[in-house]
């Protein structure tokens, strides 16, 4: 078969993929614009473009002239107007293009570094006493880090509840924690500016969103009003959770696969058993 005539299947084959790739990067676009500050500036920039569409059709020639100098400074405009929309675009991108081999999800049996910080939430949560922990992913907080206490130490339940004690100096702030350690505490977060977000949450809550807006990590709240834990991931806050909630979400966005409790629960009965076994074969003998 002569090669000519697979020119026409490769065009179509470029073609469709080519509109699959605008259909996805669209798709992305809007789902994180999507109920952010950002929606009424584009129905803005809309308006524009049909007033400017107007006054090229109707002959409207000061308009044109306005609109047309004003088009110069669109690109720089967006770029300010958008810069977290757009930095929450890219991080989205990079982490869903990395290399499945860099990161592989953990199977664990039992306790991690991060049950330490599920022990430690309930523990403030059962007494009312505030606190926010920042966990570090693929993006790193560096500048956050630097401008908090250094620690560099090992993530334990006492240290982390020691830290949010109201009578310590570093309960104010945040605690970051990188590479299963704590980096530092004390910290100060940009806080989000969505307009959407509940008035009921205060400064703490709003730093916890305002971190995961401009940057991959996770977050976790516990209210000093009302106990109640919070979760956020890409500036998506889930309230009131419970202890097994708060392990599911954070196990999930740290890529940790756990066994069910109950899994675990039978696992440990069969060591209890064999256990048993060998304590009687000993008295028997």
């Amino acid at each position: 078969m002569p090669f000519d005539q697979y020119i026409p299947a490769i065009a179509t084959i470029r073609t469709v993929l080519d509109i699959v790739l605008v259909y996805i990067i669209v798709y992305v676009v809007l789902r994180l614009l999507r109920g952010t500050r950002a929606v009424p500036t584009i129905v803005g920039i809309v308006i524009l473009a049909l007033l400017y569409w107007l006054a090229v059709a109707q002959d409207l020639a000061t308009l044109e002239f306005v609109l047309r100098s004003a088009v110069f400074y669109f690109g720089i405009m967006i770029i300010v107007l958008f810069q977290s929309e757009i930095r929450q675009a890219l991080i989205y991108f990079g982490n869903r293009l990395r290399i499945p081999l860099i990161r592989r999800p953990r199977d664990v049996i039992g306790g991690t570094v991060y049950d330490e910080v599920v022990l430690a939430i309930t523990t403030m949560a059962s007494s009312k006493t505030g606190a926010l922990i920042v966990i570090e992913r693929g993006v790193g907080l560096r500048n956050f880090i630097d401008a908090g206490v250094q620690l560099d130490a090992a993530m334990s339940y006492d240290l982390l509840v020691t830290i949010f004690d109201p009578t310590t100096p570093l309960h104010d702030g945040a605690v970051i924690i990188r590479q299963e350690r704590i980096a530092a505490a004390s910290c100060f977060l940009p806080l989000t500016k969505n307009p959407s977000i509940s008035r009921e949450l205060g400064t703490r809550h709003r730093a916890a969103i305002g971190v995961t807006e401009g940057t991959d990590a996770v977050s976790i709240v516990v209210s000093e009003e009302t106990g109640l834990v919070s979760f956020i991931e890409e500036g998506r806050i889930e309230r009131n959770l419970t202890t097994r909630q708060l392990r599911t979400h954070l196990f999930a966005a740290m890529e940790i696969h756990s066994r069910d409790e109950d899994e675990i629960a039978q696992i440990k009965a069969k060591k209890m058993e064999k256990v048993g076994e060998t304590e009687s074969e000993v008295t028997v003998a």
